[in-house]
C-alpha cells in the first residue's frame, strides 16, 4: 500500500513496527514481558480494577456519556422489551408444559467510555501535516486518517449495509484485545503521599514518589498511578460532587515538559490512572500560550505520538492497600478490552494478581 505519510510528528514511534502498525508501545507487551509479571505472582491472589459500569453515576461529568441501560431482549415472536422471566412451559409454539426451564436473555445499550475504560490509539489525533505539503489534516496514530480510516458520523459507516454510524477501520481496539494486554504492571501510589489533595504531579514530585518507595518503571511495563479518586466516586453513591470531585485527589500536570519526555523515554506500554483523565484537564481560560497546541498534551503524547493506552477510571484501592502493606509495587496485570472491532474504546474489568 502507499505510505499514509512523509512527515512524523516529532518524537513519535510513528513506523517503528511497520507502516501499518495499529498497537504502537503495546507491541513491547512481548511473551516475555507477560513472563515478568508472571513471575510477581506470589499468593496467587487477584484484585478486581474495575467499578461497577454504572458508575460515576448520571452524566454531571461528562453529559455525553450515559450510565448503561439494561432492558430485556425480544421475544420469539419479536416483541421488543420482554423476554425476562419466560417459562418455558407457558411459551406458545416454542414451549410445552413438560419443560421447567425459564428463561431471561438481555441487552445493554453502553457508552464505552462511562466508566472503567480504555482509550483506544483513536480518541485523540490532532490537525497535522503529515503529507508535508504546508496543509494540516486530520491523523490519527500512525497517520490513519479521519473520515476515512476513522470512519464517520454517517450512514453505513462500515460499508457493509449494517447500522453503524461511525466505525474504525483502523486502530480500532480489538487489535489491543487480540494482541493480548498482559504483563507487568507497576503502581505508583500517589494517594499514599498526598492523601485527597488536589495535586499537579511534575516528574520531579513523580521521581521522590518513586524514589521513596522503591518503585522502578522498565520498558513495556504499564504504569498505575492510584490517586483516590475512583474511591471517592464510590463513596459518592452515584451522585458525584463534580465541584468536590475537580478539585481533590493527584493528576500529572500536562504543563511539564520533562514529565512528558520521561513518559516518552520510559517506553511504558500502557498509562492508567484511577482519576478521570489521567492528566489534569485545566480548560482554556487559563492557556495562555498562543501557538498551535493540544488541548490535553498528555493524551497528545500517549495517543497520537507513541502509541500509548490510556487507562481512566481505574478502580485501585483494595490493590494499593495490599501492596502497601506488603512493600511492593508489581504485579501480574491482565487487561484486555472488548473484542468489539471498530470501537474508539472499551469498557473492562482489569485483573491484578499478585
Amino acid at each position: 500500500m502507499t505510505k499514509r505519510w512523509k512527515e512524523r510528528p516529532p518524537g513519535s514511534t510513528w513506523g517503528d513496527w511497520g507502516d501499518d502498525d495499529e498497537l504502537g508501545r503495546v507491541n513491547l507487551l512481548t511473551p516475555s514481558k507477560v513472563l515478568e509479571g508472571v513471575r510477581e505472582v506470589q499468593t496467587g491472589e487477584t484484585f478486581c480494577l474495575c467499578l461497577p459500569l454504572d458508575y460515576p453515576g448520571g452524566t454531571a461529568l461528562n453529559q455525553r456519556r450515559h450510565p448503561p441501560i439494561l432492558a430485556p431482549t425480544e421475544d420469539m415472536d419479536g416483541t421488543p422489551d420482554v423476554f425476562l422471566n419466560i417459562h418455558m412451559s407457558q411459551m406458545p409454539d416454542w414451549g410445552d408444559p413438560r419443560y421447567v426451564d425459564v428463561w431471561s436473555d438481555d441487552v445493554v445499550t453502553l457508552w464505552l467510555q462511562y466508566s472503567t475504560q480504555w482509550d483506544g490509539l483513536a480518541h485523540v489525533g490532532a490537525e497535522f501535516d503529515a503529507d508535508g505539503d504546508g496543509t494540516e489534516e486530520g491523523v490519527y496514530y500512525n497517520g490513519y486518517r479521519a473520515g476515512t480510516d476513522i470512519s464517520g458520523p454517517k450512514d453505513d459507516a462500515r460499508g457493509d449495509g449494517y447500522r453503524h454510524k461511525s466505525f474504525l477501520h483502523h486502530l480500532g481496539v480489538e487489535h489491543m484485545a487480540f494482541h493480548g494486554m498482559q504483563g507487568r504492571g507497576v503502581l505508583v501510589d500517589l494517594e499514599k503521599h498526598f492523601g485527597r489533595e488536589w495535586k499537579a504531579v511534575d516528574l520531579k514530585t513523580l521521581q521522590e514518589v518513586m524514589a521513596a518507595d522503591g518503585v522502578v518503571v522498565e520498558p513495556g511495563d504499564m504504569l498505575l498511578l492510584h490517586t483516590g479518586f475512583a474511591t471517592q466516586l464510590l463513596e459518592m453513591n452515584r451522585e458525584p460532587d463534580v465541584r468536590k470531585l475537580f478539585t481533590t485527589c493527584a493528576w500529572l500536570d500536562p504543563r511539564d515538559q520533562s514529565l512528558l519526555q520521561w513518559i516518552a523515554d520510559s517506553q511504558i506500554s500502557a498509562l492508567i490512572a484511577d482519576n478521570y483523565a489521567v492528566e489534569g484537564m485545566l480548560g482554556k481560560d487559563g492557556d495562555k500560550n498562543p501557538d498551535r497546541h493540544p488541548f490535553l498534551p498528555i493524551h497528545n503524547l500517549c495517543l497520537f505520538k507513541l502509541g500509548v493506552p490510556l487507562g481512566e477510571l481505574w478502580y485501585l484501592h483494595e490493590l494499593a492497600t495490599w501492596l502497601r502493606e506488603h512493600n511492593r509495587s508489581r504485579f501480574l496485570l491482565t487487561a484486555p478490552p472488548l473484542r468489539l472491532p471498530g470501537a474508539v474504546a472499551s469498557p473492562l474489568t482489569p485483573i491484578a494478581t499478585v
